[in-house]
């Protein structure tokens, strides 16, 4: 009887000690529930199309925030049913659980799960994860303080917003995005029961790295669904054999990574870390179907360029060991050093031979290549093959497959690409694609590559030589310098073809990029002058040079400098600022910027007399009608397209820049470490077919354009010119004297 009185006074000892130790010591030390009153979500930076398409997101914590009556009732009673089936009839503490859980982690026993939907939050808002007793304590009274504060709808939308969920993606709303890539209301119940399933432990449940793990714990969570009267059997069935299909990596819904880093850099000069947490939304002026036409149009051709030049061989090589497991091992381990390069999948090869490739690939799938999916490694599944080139067991290679499903041989280009279009009224960009791949590259070739523009710089010259008396029927001499000088030359510029014609009208010669005619003009009109009118175009003066190699382009331009000159001739003579960003709202939704640009610029902004602008659009229009560029007009069955291709020496820059309508574009190919494209490439072959692709749906649907005809111009012989120079006025021949009218093709 003795001892059971002990013992009664022990207890009683023992709770005395405890509600002290809660009320004097952990009481006060609690911390204020301002952060659940309050709540202030951690939201990153989203960036959109013109037409609300999300393409970026940055912030260290994926979230969006959801009312609670906005969450699917099926969404919610999988959280219930997995984390706290009694969620809305307990205070906030379930006490039986707590009790085992204590006596467990004094005891040293199994560690018991005991935690209420409210205990979660108290953890996650003010706690650490560290297992003790004190801090259980403390979760229990804080979750009895939150009970008392919100409503228990306040909570479980708090919990459902909060909750970790891997992936750094927090809340139920954005693990729906970066799992499956879908909103809540569109995921079926076998996708929201495997969200609902990783709470637990979001390390060992993600669907994305542990898949099959997360498929038990979903399974677990349908049972239990099942159980509460939540499913039916039928739907349990059906849920619990529904094939799953989880993204690994973060899905936007357009191809514009340039784009938003653009944007990621622009807001972090203004807001700072607040970019990352604020829930700034960013409205783009870009166009989601053009800037999906451009990505597209661009690493097609860029892919199509390099398999041209043939295959370089295996990237890497791996010693595979003969036993399964550790093969297995090795070639996982090997091919997490080879990301995936969209659409290009690395792999290692397995087994080979002239007419077979298998290979394990990055996704996790063994694959055979045979028939035309060899083709582009042909010479590297010989016998007698180099041993750098050959294909063996081990080799680390690239596949694509079609849309027929079939797969191929392909390899990562080492060359970069580059496309950039803009409203040629206002500026805005339309589509901008800043190399092949962010991932891989993350420099911006459109706003940071400076180039030689090459022949592309061709049309300012000549609209330079009009304000000096020239007009498009003037007759120059296409000669090489040196056969009409008696001047020791330093330099004496040829045609890339090597052939003249002697006599040709400027429009004519600027059609079939003539170099000789061109350079002829500049020393004609003076290089000072020809290079002091570019700054009205947006060119930098400063980087172009005070000589004749400037009318073949040797300066240096970025690909949005010369979008921004050619729209001056598209748009009639007016100088435009580039500009991206549409809107900012802030995270409460109210508008912090909104640009408001005029749709048509004024007269301000004019550079170029409208004679001009209209006599070169003519001249340019020429270009792609019989010139380098006619396969634009072959391709697209438009007669209002004008442009030039450019071409640099020993073709290591490929261009084309042109425009219809109010729609200017530029795209570029070249090396990052400046080399030749190839002996038969130029601007033409390289960089026109990325223009032609991507315009043709620019322009899709768009009526064609006739550009109103300024005064003071006649038409004579099929070409515009200023009014003033008919009738033998002007510059009507250059050169013409004493030399050979035409020149035979060099040999």
């Amino acid at each position: 009887m003795k001892w059971l009185l002990a013992l009664a006074a022990a207890a009683t000892i023992f709770m005395l000690s405890l509600l002290v130790y809660v009320f004097l010591i952990l009481a006060p030390g609690l911390p204020e529930l301002t952060a659940v009153t309050d709540y202030k979500p951690k939201i990153p930076l989203r960036i959109y199309t013109a037409d609300n398409t999300l393409i970026g997101e940055f912030g260290e914590e994926h979230r969006d925030f959801v009312a609670i009556k906005d969450i699917p009732e099926s969404m919610k009673k999988a959280v219930l049913s997995i984390e706290d089936a009694r969620f809305y009839e307990h205070g906030g503490v379930d006490y039986i659980g707590v009790a085992r859980a204590v006596v467990a982690t004094v005891t040293g026993g199994v560690q018991q799960g005991a935690s209420t939907i409210t205990m979660q939050v108290a953890r996650n808002f003010f706690l650490t994860r560290e297992k003790s007793v004190t801090r259980k304590l403390r979760e229990m009274m804080l979750a009895r303080r939150i009970e008392g504060a919100l409503s228990k709808d306040q909570i479980l939308e708090l919990y459902m917003n909060q909750i970790y969920l891997g992936q750094r993606t927090h809340g139920f709303s954005s693990a729906a995005r970066t799992y499956f890539n879908k909103s809540l209301k569109e995921l079926t119940i076998a996708e929201t029961a495997m969200l609902a399933g990783i709470p637990q432990n979001p390390a060992r449940h993600n669907p994305a790295v542990n898949f099959e793990r997360a498929k038990q714990r979903q399974v677990l969570v349908l049972k239990s669904m099942l159980k509460h009267g939540d499913l039916t059997q039928a739907q349990f069935d059906v849920a619990s054999k529904e094939r799953l299909h989880v993204s690994k990596v973060a899905q936007f819904e357009s191809h514009a990574a340039y784009v938003a880093e653009m944007v990621r850099q622009k807001i972090y000069e203004q807001f700072k870390e607040d970019t990352y947490t604020a829930g700034i939304k960013v409205i783009t002026t870009i166009d989601r179907d053009e800037q999906d036409a451009a990505y597209e149009s661009m690493r097609r051709n860029v892919l199509t360029y390099d398999q041209r030049h043939g295959y370089r061989g295996p990237e890497a090589f791996v010693e595979l060991p003969t036993e399964e497991d550790l093969r297995d091992d090795a070639i996982d381990e090997f091919l997490q050093k080879f990301p995936s390069s969209e659409g290009l999948i690395s792999g290692v090869v397995t087994a080979v031979s002239p007419k077979l490739i298998k290979a394990d690939l990055a996704t996790g799938e063994s694959v055979e290549i045979i028939g035309e999916g060899l083709r582009l490694a042909n010479a590297a599944l010989q016998p007698k093959a180099n041993r750098d080139l050959k294909i063996r067991v081990g080799a680390l290679i690239r596949v694509m497959q079609d849309a027929k499903g079939k797969w191929s041989v392909t390899q990562v280009p080492e060359v970069e690409a580059a496309y950039v279009s803009l409203n040629a009224n206002d500026g805005a960009y339309r589509a901008l694609v800043g190399g092949f791949d962010f991932n891989r590259k993350k420099f911006n070739h459109v706003t940071s590559g400076w180039r030689q523009p090459g022949s592309s710089i061709k049309p300012f010259i000549y609209s330079a030589a009009l304000e000096k008396g020239f007009s498009p029927e003037t007759l120059i001499n296409d000669v090489p310098l040196s056969s009409t000088t008696e001047e020791e030359l330093k330099w004496d510029p040829r045609n890339d073809d090597g052939k003249y014609d002697g006599p040709i009208d400027m429009q004519r010669a600027l059609a079939q990029s003539k170099n000789v005619v061109a350079v002829r003009t500049l020393k004609a009109i003076g290089a000072s002058y020809g290079r002091d009118y570019l700054p009205r175009f947006g060119f930098d003066q400063n980087k172009h040079p005070v000589n004749l190699t400037l009318a073949l382009g040797t300066g240096s331009v970025t690909p949005l400098q010369l979008a921004s000159a050619y729209a001056v001739f598209a748009n009639g003579g007016y100088q435009i600022k580039p500009w991206l960003i549409q809107k900012v709202i802030d995270g409460k939704g109210v508008v912090l910027f909104d640009a408001k640009i005029p749709e048509l610029p004024g007269e301000d902004a004019r550079v170029l007399d409208s004679r001009n602008a209209f006599v070169m659009d003519s001249m340019l229009r020429e270009v792609v009608r019989s010139g380098t560029g006619a396969a634009a007009t072959q391709k697209l069955g438009r007669r209002d397209l004008a442009g030039k291709t450019g071409t640099t020496s020993d073709a290591v820059d490929g261009w084309f820049a042109g425009y219809a309508g109010n729609v200017v574009a530029v795209s570029w190919m070249g090396f990052d470490d400046p080399k030749s494209l190839g002996g038969r490439e130029f601007g033409a072959t390289v960089a026109l077919p990325i223009w032609i692709d991507a315009m043709r749906h620019a322009l899709k649907g768009k009526p064609e354009f006739n550009r109103p005809v300024p005064e003071n111009l006649a038409f004579v012989d099929g070409k515009w010119m200023y009014a003033e120079y008919q009738n033998g006025a002007g510059v009507r021949t250059l050169d013409l004297d004493a030399v050979p009218a035409i020149i035979p093709p060099e040999q």
